[in-house]
This record gives C-alpha cells, structure tokens and sequence, in this order.
C-alpha cells in the first residue's frame, strides 16, 4: 500500500485528489494539508511513503516543504504537482530532492503511475517542462537579488525595501540594477516578471 500525504490549498482539488487516488487499490492517503505550515507535523505524524505537494502553499512552499522533509522525514519520497510549470521551479524542485514534477494539467494516470514509479526508486519529471528546463538554463541572481526583486514586486520604493530587509539603499539599487541586468529588463518590473515566469522567485 503506497501511503500519500496530499498538501494542496484549494479544498475543491485536494478533496477531488483524495478521492480519485482512493479508488487505488494500492494508495492510501493518510493526511490532507492546506498550507505548507502543516505539511511537515502531518508527514511526521502520519509517516506517509510519497508526499504529494503543491509549490505555492500558504505558509511555506511546497519546495521549503521538500527541503524540510528530507532533512526531517529522508524515507518519505515526494511529487511536485502544480500548475506553475516554470523551468526554475523544476530546478530548485530536483535542488530539493524531489522525486518526481508533474503539472496539474495531465491526467489523474499520470498521477498514480508517478506514484508507483516514485516508490520503486525512479524520478519522475514532466517530459515538456525538463525540455524547456534545459534550454532556460540555470537561475541567474543570487539569494540576496531574489529577495531585494521579491520586496520590489509590490511596487516598492528603495526605502522601503532598505527598511524592510535591513540593508542601505545604496546596497538596494546595486541588488536591483544587478537583477535587471542578469534578467535583460529594462526596469524591474520587467526583472521582476521575466524572473516569476522563470520560476527563479
């Protein structure tokens, strides 16, 4: 029996996954989660064998939830579902130790056959999304540009962003005009949407 832990946080999709999957004969699902913060307690609870996460939960992502379990739970495999295919998700995804990316748009199949696939030791990418993965290339900006491009996506002015991430802002603009140049923008509204559509946020 393959046990799963489904963390999706539209009520909808998750009871639908649940109950398709537990038509099964061989999956079980032990726990449902709405937020990436319950995520890691339930997988310790429950102990499920694949973990089935979205990337963008409430609270943590699936991805830090990734990164949490194989640090906390190493037996519990886990799948990315999502419908963000983005080709710097996959990357910070396969980073984490995922076993397996899938986008929501394919078939419940797909879903159980990666189930089983995953469990019997296989990594299990989505054949587009890995294509495009390879021809985008690495993510550009470094940890400190993420995150000056993140506090500006909500139109931020260099004060602010300084205030908040308790850096000058001198070091500010320096970050920006950095993320703006490695994204090829010209403003950073343009960093920051070609670097979302990227999945490098």
């Amino acid at each position: 029996m393959i046990r799963v832990l489904l963390a999706e946080d539209q009520g909808m999709m998750r009871s639908a996954l649940a109950l398709l999957l537990g038509l099964e004969d061989d999956i079980e699902v032990v726990a449902q989660v709405g937020n990436g913060t319950d995520a890691l307690a339930e997988a310790l609870r429950t102990r499920p064998d694949v973990a089935v996460l979205d990337i963008e939960l409430p609270g943590r992502s699936g991805l830090d939830v990734a990164a949490d379990l194989r640090e906390e739970l190493p037996a519990c495999k886990v799948l990315i579902v999502t419908t963000f295919g983005r080709p710097g998700y996959l990357r910070r995804a396969m980073e984490a130790g995922v076993s397996g990316f899938l986008v929501k748009d394919g078939p419940i199949e797909d879903l159980v056959s990666a189930l089983r696939r995953i469990l019997a030791g296989e990594r299990v990418v989505d054949p587009a999304l890995a294509t495009t993965a390879l021809s985008v290339g690495p993510n550009p900006l470094t940890a400190r540009e993420r995150d000056v491009l993140t506090a500006a996506a909500d139109g931020s002015t260099v004060a602010d962003i300084a205030g908040r991430l308790h850096l000058s802002e001198s070091t500010v603009r320096n970050y920006l005009s950095a993320a703006i140049g490695k994204t090829n923008a010209r403003n950073r509204i343009e960093a920051v949407g070609t670097a979302r559509h990227n999945g490098w946020l």
